[in-house]
């Protein structure tokens, strides 16, 4: 009964986030300068009917609020609209990009899940010692490094001085795209294993301390048993609330990534949307990513309690 209560809350709250973030999707176009008219008509000085014939196709003179209602009703049906762009539907477009940015998220994601979960561990089990400093100035320099810079020092050590990895493209077929995504996975997972690890680190200190462990140490229970029972199943809780932060973004890095590597993804696609002014794909872009931050973070919030029990009542057994 607790769980049906809890995922129903989840439910509702996921369907009123969604509904709240329609809304401020779709009316922020009317604070943007320009206007799909005037894009569509590329700069021309065309006759007042063409304008109205244009306005009326693309449902430009019906009243706001409708505009909105038929744009979330077939955002429902997975109707996104036509790319004023590409004179294409908006699921079409992004159908086609989005396995390339899915497959970069994966493979960022376990970089960051490898290295950030390996340092924080060994940083915490070795906590002011001089590995567990030197692995805290490695992930500080390393946060210090903006995509875009990682992204430019990767190709020019790793593409153009070794010439092991291409410079440019995604890649096709499923061997072909991981080779092509290897350098750009690094690139856009840098930053956030320093969030991982350092999160990790801290979690993982504050549970050693704890009076539980010393006395699962005091049964004799053997170490490595000890981090894996008592000590990292508790510390879990905060790494993955920050995971579930990591996907929007991830999804909002990889646009940077993205046009640094020449990849065809939705990141490198809404940074051209927004460009040329290109509303409907960016509209659904900016959904999707929401989209998928809230469905994560929701799915995360559920599964919490089964992942460390005490979570449920509220920490108060730690």
């Amino acid at each position: 009964m607790m769980l049906a209560r809890r995922i129903g809350g989840k439910l509702g709250s996921l369907v009123l986030t969604l509904f709240l973030v329609s809304l401020l999707v779709f009316f922020s176009r009317f604070l943007v300068p320009g206007d799909p008219v005037s894009f569509l008509l590329r700069g021309r000085k065309p006759s007042p009917e063409a304008v109205a014939l244009v306005t009326e196709q693309y449902g430009l003179n019906l009243p706001v609020w409708q505009q909105y209602v038929n744009w979330f009703t077939g955002m429902l049906q997975g109707d996104f609209g036509r790319s004023l762009q590409y004179r294409q539907d908006v699921s079409v477009v992004i159908g086609e990009r989005l396995p390339v940015t899915l497959m970069l998220v994966v493979m960022a994601g376990l970089i960051i899940g490898v290295l950030g979960l390996t340092s924080g561990i060994i940083a915490s089990l070795n906590r002011g010692r001089p590995l567990d400093r030197s692995i805290l100035i490695g992930l500080t320099v390393l946060g210090a490094i903006p995509s875009f810079v990682g992204a430019i020092v990767l190709i020019a050590i790793f593409a153009v001085q070794l010439g092991w990895f291409p410079t440019f493209g995604s890649g096709e077929g499923f061997s072909d795209m991981v080779y092509h995504l290897t350098l750009p996975s690094i690139a856009l997972a840098l930053v956030f294993v320093v969030l991982v690890g350092k999160v990790t680190r801290s979690s993982m200190v504050e549970q050693l301390g704890r009076e539980h462990v010393e006395v699962a140490t005091s049964r004799g229970l053997r170490r490595g048993t000890v981090i894996r029972r008592h000590v990292f199943r508790n510390a879990i809780g905060p790494i993955l609330t920050v995971s579930g932060l990591l996907v929007a973004g991830l999804l909002v890095a990889s646009s940077i990534v993205e046009a640094a590597f020449g990849v065809a993804g939705i990141g490198s696609l809404l940074v051209q949307s927004v460009d040329r002014l290109d509303f409907p794909v960016v509209q659904a872009i900016v959904l999707l990513v929401v989209t998928a931050f809230v469905v994560v973070n929701g799915i995360i919030d559920v599964l919490e309690p089964w992942i460390d029990p005490r979570s449920a009542a509220g920490g108060s057994a730690r």
